[in-house]
């Protein structure tokens, strides 16, 4: 952290401000009513133990009308901590939901992995360990040649093909038998991971191209947000798919063959969601594409 401070500090150019002529405040309470409708999301998906009672439902419920008054204080104040117009532009509709799906599914790898790993495949902790960071190893090496790719060839193009590649990884495991071992593991993995870096990349800079400069930290911060909401989603949401598919009451006792089946019926799963995530891309490039009407903006 100190030494990417020092970095930063160096390297990045310092911001050029004109003078200042928006004299509106900080949006207090639509920060608040966030943080407070993210929290209670936050614990209405982890808390529990692996059950969803009474005190979840509360919390998401509570989630929803903080979002619902966070919606309402956004439209009525000088100074939003996020301009609700910003949402009628299509491409960033859909890359922030595009966006959710993709790390929803990206988080599956994490979860469901080292169960696979160690009831299905019978490796030892420092095995799994080993095996689980070729993903990681995979996206960090693809991420810069992604990016040299979805400048050469086009960010929405690149966006397609990385989802592609999601998609495919995600239906190969969904339908590899535990027999394939390592090698039938780390392989859609790679595919996965690989297809993530080209997807982030590239989605990243289709939507920051298309923003105004005043915008680009708000838009940044929302790609953000929706990334982690989708790793929340994810961990619980898609944990729980496993645990149910695995028809196992503990999870870390399952069968070998009952954690196979329910690692892959939960990738199946996840394949669907990057369909769908496929399908929100496609629509969003069709609609910026065609042509307005005359005398139509």
């Amino acid at each position: 952290g100190l030494l990417a401070f020092v970095l930063a500090y160096r390297y990045l150019p310092a911001d050029r401000r004109g003078p200042k002529t928006d004299r509106a405040g900080f949006d207090i309470v639509g920060t608040l009513l966030l943080a407070l409708a993210l929290g209670a999301y936050a614990l209405a998906m982890t808390i529990g133990r692996g059950s969803f009672g009474p005190l979840n439902i509360a919390l998401l419920v509570a989630a929803v009308f903080g979002a619902g008054f966070f919606v309402l204080v956004e439209a009525r104040v000088a100074s939003p901590l996020i301009r609700l117009g910003a949402f009628r532009n299509a491409m960033l509709s859909a890359s922030l939901a595009t966006s959710a799906l993709v790390a929803t599914v990206m988080m599956v790898t994490l979860v469901v992995g080292p169960f696979y790993l160690s009831r299905a495949l019978g490796l030892d902790a420092a095995l799994v360990g080993i095996v689980m960071s070729v993903g990681p190893l995979v996206a960090a090496l693809t991420g810069v040649p992604a990016g040299r790719i979805a400048d050469r060839f086009g960010a929405g193009r690149i966006t397609i093909i990385g989802l592609i590649a999601i998609a495919a990884g995600c239906f190969i495991l969904s339908v590899m038998p535990a027999i394939s071992g390592i090698p039938g593991y780390i392989a859609p993995i790679a595919v996965i991971t690989s297809g993530y870096a080209l997807f982030q990349t590239a989605n990243n800079a289709a939507v920051m191209s298309d923003i105004r400069p005043d915008q680009r930290g708000v838009v940044s911060g929302l790609l953000n947000l929706s990334r982690n909401l989708g790793l929340i989603t994810g961990a619980s949401a898609m944990g729980a798919v496993f645990a149910f598919a695995s028809e196992a009451i503990d999870i870390a006792t399952a069968r070998a063959e009952a954690v196979a089946a329910g690692m892959r019926i939960t990738f199946a799963v996840a394949a669907i969601l990057i369909v769908v995530a496929l399908a929100i891309a496609v629509g969003s490039r069709a609609l910026t594409a065609r042509p307005s009407l005359p005398g139509v903006s």
